[in-house]
């Protein structure tokens, strides 16, 4: 039988990329899969559906506590809970710190730390009432290796690194365990379609400069991550709580 079957998973950023991979792990191991991004999850849930599972999309800012509080309310209405939590919306930019504005600080901090808490406040009360859950937080290996221009995205990144420990400890004797994982720079059409870095021609020059500095020595893809979390939501990981588990092919190494 299937790791996860029959377990409602919600994934955030799910359209593309990183969500992507994990919504489509997830229906595989049997989980059905709430899909939720700004723009539309036809791809995924198409996804999900070839396997048999169930896929609710569901278009959502996650930076706005009121359209959080309805999803909640529509999971519940659909599935009558929420199992498995993925916070893994995020963006990225790249600015040098003095250009940053206090309304570029924000943005960053909304959709990659202010949102982990909105989804957390709003499904982890219902996995400590059932006795079981996981939150899994998508954070970045760039926390550990610190790059210029990304002054606010690392911060917002090290947040979550943070309150997954402390929900960690919060939710430890509930049943419920919250974990990060971290990945480098991958090759997904969100970094496919940025601008290389200063003194980069191309993304690809980019991706491969980057993948010379890791023990593996290639351009990591969102398939990469898709195991790691389907085993932290699993059974096998419910002795596994407040760890920020690094799978950038070996670029962070402790």
């Amino acid at each position: 039988m299937p790791s996860l079957q029959n377990k409602i998973a919600l994934v955030t950023g799910a359209a593309v990329g990183f969500g992507q991979a994990f919504a489509q792990r997830f229906a595989q191991d049997g989980a059905h899969v709430v899909l939720v991004d700004i723009k539309p999850c036809d791809e995924t849930a198409k996804m999900v559906e070839a396997a048999g599972r169930e896929a609710m999309p569901v278009i959502c800012d996650i930076t706005s506590e009121e359209a959080v509080g309805y999803l909640a309310m529509e999971v519940d209405r659909r599935f009558g809970c929420c199992d498995i939590l993925v916070n893994n919306a995020g963006i990225y930019p790249i600015q040098p710190f003095d250009q940053i504005t206090f309304a570029d600080w924000r943005r960053v901090m909304a959709l990659n730390l202010d949102a982990v808490f909105l989804t957390a406040k709003a499904f982890m009360p219902g996995m400590k009432r059932r006795g079981w859950g996981r939150v899994i937080n998508i954070s970045s290996s760039t926390f550990n290796v610190v790059a210029s221009g990304y002054t606010h995205y690392i911060a917002s990144k090290g947040g979550v690194v943070g309150l997954t420990r402390a929900l960690a400890t919060e939710f430890g004797n509930d049943g419920v365990t919250v974990n990060a994982v971290a990945p480098s720079l991958t090759r997904t059409p969100g970094t496919e379609g940025r601008q290389p870095r200063a003194g980069r021609e191309s993304m690809d020059e980019e991706f491969l400069a980057l993948a010379n500095l890791q023990a593996i020595k290639r351009v990591q893809v969102p398939s990469d991550l898709a195991g790691v979390v389907s085993f932290l939501a699993s059974d096998d990981a419910a002795f596994m709580t407040g760890q920020t588990i690094y799978v950038d092919g070996g670029m962070v190494r402790v």
